[in-house]
């Protein structure tokens, strides 16, 4: 009997008997040798006892149908390792079927019951040669969202667009308007998290993609910076997603023995299916996105763009808002965007005690550590005037406080003393003083000012003579 973590084989056995085929995706990544726990797989007659009969081959936890209007019907394991989305056959066999697919790599079926795969269009060859190629001149109109489709397989699989399905996506760019948000940015995160995500966004540009999903991206090309920056504002942006993604890979060059700290934050789970290395890609990619609207010069011609960071904010929420990101991603990219300057004015700071640093995290809660990583990216980024002294003084003090900050989004330190006995104890009623006085106690207490309850009352009580 096919294993329950297999979903291939129980395909197989569930469906022995009846016209099926393995395509897409799945195909394309078993010749590549790649892993993939997702597969589509066409039947030619009843799509819904086929789901019935695979959920029930691996104890699944759900069978059922994904879409009434195609008659796609989805079987996804009971500890969601797997998912199998069954289809009818579109069109008159499984021939007309693949060539209403969009590109030749995706356009391969293999039979279920075994036999040589059905390739009409050459995707095999391509594959071998690293290109990428439409199955037809009109695979783009058919779906636009197939133009970013083919940016992210080309920075997910390393393929390389031929010319004549470059100038398709790039006659159907301006279509991508009428495709519903949802689906835009399910394939614009993949490009954005992609290893290669750099090659993925200069594909967009090369089809003319970028002014239609990311307009606020494409408005940062030619607007120049101070002297402090080597880079246009776009061009800053992406060596900001470099560095940000070379952190994310290896994070010992630049924060040595804090690299653990770091790695695991990165790693956590986020939201939309994105972790918070993927969500700090979001923030490089918008941290910037307010200079347009802020920049100005100076009487003595500095370059300036003051409150950046704050309608940053409210633009980095705006966009993720029309993409239909989850509000948690909306508050935490927008978190990055508004903190983003804080450890720049903390390193001119220096040297800075803890007191400084307790309000630095607090200031920058529950996105400490993400900024922290952010604002490193953002400083290696920027070399222009005085830019090595400057990045070896942030990356410094970044190592510095970058476990704290891990530390206290995850969970403030527990107050030595409640506001109710702390009220109590002074003979004062509740409201803002107490308020105030548990807020100096708790940033003398991550000083080390205060260590216990008994401290922490005498220093109430001369704040509250004093105030």
């Amino acid at each position: 009997m096919a294993s329950e973590r297999d979903p291939l084989a129980l395909a197989r056995e569930a469906l022995a008997g009846r016209p099926a085929w393995l395509v897409g995706g799945a195909v394309r990544d078993r010749l590549l040798g790649r892993m993939t726990f997702d597969l589509d797989v066409v039947v030619d007659g009843a799509v819904e006892p086929a789901a019935k009969a695979l959920g029930r081959a691996g104890a699944a936890a759900a069978a059922f149908p994904l879409s009434d209007a195609f008659g796609v019907w989805r079987v996804v394991a009971r500890d969601h390792a797997w998912q199998v989305d069954l289809l009818p056959v579109n069109g008159a066999g499984i021939e007309e079927d693949l060539a209403a697919r969009d590109f030749t790599v995706n356009a391969i079926a293999e039979p279920l019951a075994g036999g040589k795969a059905i390739d009409p269009f050459g995707g095999r060859e391509d594959l071998a040669a690293g290109r990428l190629r439409m199955v037809s001149a009109q695979a783009f109109s058919a779906d636009p969202l197939r133009v970013l489709r083919a940016a992210r397989l080309a920075c997910e699989l390393q393929l390389e667009p031929d010319a004549d399905t470059r100038a398709a996506a790039r006659s159907q760019a301006a279509a991508l308007r009428g495709v519903a948000p949802e689906r835009v940015f399910g394939e614009l995160k993949r490009i954005v998290v992609a290893p290669e995500a750099l090659r993925g966004l200069a594909e967009l540009d090369r089809v003319g993609a970028t002014p239609i999903v990311l307009p606020e991206l494409d408005a940062l090309r030619g607007i120049e910076q101070s002297a402090y920056h080597h880079l246009d504002v776009y061009d800053h942006t992406l060596a900001v997603l470099e560095q940000g993604i070379a952190i994310e890979r290896d994070p010992e060059p630049v924060f040595g023995d804090q690299a653990g700290t770091v790695a695991a934050l990165l790693a956590e789970p986020l939201a939309d299916e994105l972790d918070r290395a993927g969500a700090l890609r979001f923030g490089a990619l918008l941290h910037d996105a307010a200079k347009p609207a802020t920049r100005g010069v100076s009487a003595e011609g500095k370059v300036t763009f003051i409150g950046h960071d704050r309608v940053g904010a409210d633009l980095a929420r705006e966009v993720l808002g029309r993409l239909r990101a989850s509000e948690r991603l909306r508050a935490h990219v927008a978190a990055l965007t508004l903190n983003h300057l804080r450890l720049g004015f903390l390193v001119h700071r220096q040297p800075i005690d803890r007191r400084a640093v307790y309000g630095y995290l607090t200031a920058c809660a529950p996105v400490a550590a993400d900024v922290t990583v952010l604002s490193v990216a953002d400083r290696l980024a920027t070399r222009g005037r005085k830019a090595d002294e400057a990045i070896v003084k942030h990356v410094e003090l970044a190592r510095r406080i970058v476990a704290d900050a891990v530390r206290f989004d995850r969970a403030r330190p527990a107050p030595l003393v409640r506001g109710d006995d702390l009220a109590a104890e002074l003979g004062i009623g509740p409201g803002p003083e107490v308020g105030r006085l548990l807020e100096e106690l708790a940033e003398a207490q991550f000083a080390g000012e205060v260590t216990t309850r008994d401290e922490a009352l005498s220093f109430a009580r001369t704040l509250a003579r004093c105030s």
